[in-house]
């Protein structure tokens, strides 16, 4: 099991008096590996030197955009992005997404609840026994679904033969429903199943995570036909591509 005090993350944030609280409640969890930074300078400078595992990660910087910070920060790793933020509206928490974040709490937050993500996430990269068997004919943790092939201990997405990028929450959402083809789950289950909160999370998160997996693995993402929508239901992964 992986150990917290391994675990390096990065508070981004120009007020030190949300910093203090997340440190002190972190800690307080069993995380020692704790960067402060208040500038997207000194974010750039924590990432250079310890390249961490997490980013919890403000957008109005002093000097510039959370938003534009994140493709500056994965060149030096795969951090898990959590945004920390006061903007709030769904246009906000949509562009968040689409910048690549991986999660998204708004001000005031409850510190507490940010520690919650954080051990969820630890928690769904942790090695498990698979719920099922892999598709037949494959080694274990690969996932064969016609144009596309991924890749669990190596996490690697292969699409019509290409690699390709794939951040770690769409990873692990993708992962999921690999595990469980043609099964059906709802955006609450969902949320619970791979965001770890008890399906405490807005539809937004969801949909745009989808649309991030169907965006890689489609031909066509608006007319999806591996990554489908069950209508009032939620969604399934189907092992072949349906007409629709």
């Amino acid at each position: 099991m992986t150990s917290l005090s391994d675990i390096k993350i990065a508070i981004v944030d120009d007020e030190p008096s949300i910093v203090t609280m997340l440190q002190m409640v972190l800690r307080r969890e069993g995380f020692h590996q704790l960067y402060a930074a208040s500038t997207c300078a000194e974010a750039l400078d924590v990432a250079k030197r310890e390249a961490p595992d997490i980013v919890l990660l403000d957008i109005m910087l002093p000097d510039g955009s959370g938003l534009e910070l994140i493709s500056k920060l994965r060149e030096y790793g795969n951090p898990h992005i959590l945004f920390l933020t006061a903007k709030a509206s769904d246009l906000d928490v949509l562009r968040g997404f689409a910048m690549g974040g991986d999660d998204y709490i708004t001000k005031p937050f409850n510190p507490l609840e940010v520690a919650a993500r954080i051990l969820a996430r630890i928690r769904r990269l942790e090695p498990e026994a698979p719920s099922t068997s892999p598709v037949k004919g494959t080694e274990p943790g690969v996932y064969r679904f016609g144009r596309f092939t991924l890749n669990e201990a190596e996490g690697e997405l292969i699409v019509a033969g290409q690699p390709v990028p794939c951040p770690a929450q769409v990873f692990q959402l993708l992962l999921h429903f690999c595990k469980f083809p043609g099964i059906v789950f709802s955006k609450t289950q969902l949320y619970d199943k791979v965001w770890g909160i008890n399906g405490q999370g807005d539809d937004s998160t969801v949909m745009v995570h989808i649309r991030r997996i169907r965006e890689r693995i489609e031909i066509d993402p608006g007319n999806p036909k591996l990554l489908l929508t069950v209508r009032g239901l939620g969604y399934k992964l189907v092992k072949e591509p349906q007409e629709r």
